[in-house]
C-alpha cells in the first residue's frame, strides 16, 4: 500500500514538472519591478503579380507584448499602426493581413494608368520590422524599420527608435533625460557627427558623415536610445545628410551631459 501511495505522489510531481515546462518563455529583466515579461511575435509575408512586368512583395514582423496591459502605453508602442484597438496576437495578425490586402489593392489601383510604361521586370515591396534592442531597469527600447521600393533609382528606408518607461507606463521623452537646451545638444551632435562611421566610401576611401551633411544645424530628434556609455540619436537617409550616407547614428557620451541629467533617470540608468 505504501508503495502505491509513493508511486502516486511521484506521478503527480512528474505531471506538475511537465506543466511548468510548457509555460510561455519569459524574458528576465534587469529590475525586480516587472518579474515576468513575455515576448511573442507575429509576421505576415505574401506576394502578388500585377502584370508580367510588375510584382509586389509585402512583409511585416511585429513584436507582441502580452505582459503589457496599459492601453495608452500599447497605443504608443504601436504608434505606426493607425486605427488598431486589439493588441493581442490574433488582433495584430489580423491587422497585418488587412494591411497587406490594402497595400496590394491600393498599388494595383494606382498602377492602372502607367503600368504599360514599365518595360522591364521589377518587384516593388514594402517591409516593416520591429526589433527590441534593450530591456533594462524597466526601460524598453524598440527600433522600427520601414523600407519600400516603387520604382526609381533606389529603395527608401526609415528608422524610428522609441524608449518606453514601463515603470511610469509611457514613452520616454528627451526632457525626461536631460535639461540641456536643444541648441546646446545641436552643437554636440554636430561636433560628434563623425564618431560613428556610416561605411560610405568613394574613390578616395571612406567618406565622413560631415562631408554629406545637408543641414547647418543638426537638431535632436525623437529617434534616440541609450546604453551605459552614450545617448544616441538616429537619423534616416535624407534627414540630415545625402542618401549615400545611409542612416546616421550620433553618440553623446553621458559625460557631455553631466550636470543636466534628470535625477530619477540618472538613478535608474546607473542601477544594477
Amino acid at each position: 500500500m505504501k508503495k502505491s501511495v509513493v508511486a502516486f505522489i511521484i506521478g503527480i510531481c512528474i505531471v506538475l514538472v511537465s506543466c511548468k515546462k510548457e509555460k510561455s518563455p519569459v524574458l528576465e529583466t534587469a529590475s525586480s519591478e516587472i518579474p515576468k515579461f513575455v515576448i511573442d511575435s507575429v509576421s505576415v509575408k505574401d506576394s502578388a503579380v500585377i502584370s508580367n512586368m510588375l510584382s509586389l512583395n509585402y512583409e511585416s514582423y511585429v513584436l507582441v507584448y502580452p505582459s503589457i496591459k496599459d492601453k495608452a502605453l500599447l497605443d504608443s508602442i504601436y504608434f505606426i499602426y493607425k486605427g488598431i484597438t486589439d493588441y493581442s496576437k490574433p488582433g495584430l495578425q489580423n491587422y497585418l493581413r488587412n494591411d497587406k490586402t490594402g497595400y496590394f489593392e491600393e498599388t494595383k489601383s494606382r498602377s492602372k494608368e502607367w503600368i504599360s510604361d514599365i518595360n522591364y521586370k521589377q518587384t516593388w515591396y514594402t517591409n516593416f520590422k520591429m526589433t527590441q534592442t534593450s530591456l533594462k531597469n524597466n526601460f524598453l527600447q524598440l527600433e522600427y524599420l520601414t523600407s519600400a521600393y516603387e520604382g526609381g533609382a533606389h529603395d527608401n528606408y526609415w528608422f524610428s527608435n522609441r524608449v518606453f518607461d514601463l515603470k511610469n507606463k509611457r514613452k520616454l521623452l528627451l526632457s525626461d533625460i536631460t535639461t540641456m537646451p536643444d541648441v546646446k545638444i545641436s552643437e554636440i551632435l554636430k561636433k560628434n557627427m563623425d564618431k560613428m562611421h556610416s561605411g560610405t566610401t568613394d574613390s578616395h576611401g571612406e567618406v565622413k558623415n560631415s562631408d554629406m551633411l545637408l543641414v547647418d544645424i543638426i537638431e535632436p530628434n525623437e529617434n534616440f536610445y541609450f546604453d551605459s556609455k552614450n545617448l544616441y540619436f538616429h537619423y534616416s537617409p535624407y534627414e540630415i545628410a545625402a542618401f549615400a550616407a545611409g542612416d546616421i547614428v550620433i553618440p553623446i557620451p553621458w559625460i557631455e551631459l553631466k550636470g543636466t541629467l534628470k535625477p530619477e533617470f540618472e538613478k535608474r540608468l546607473n542601477s544594477q
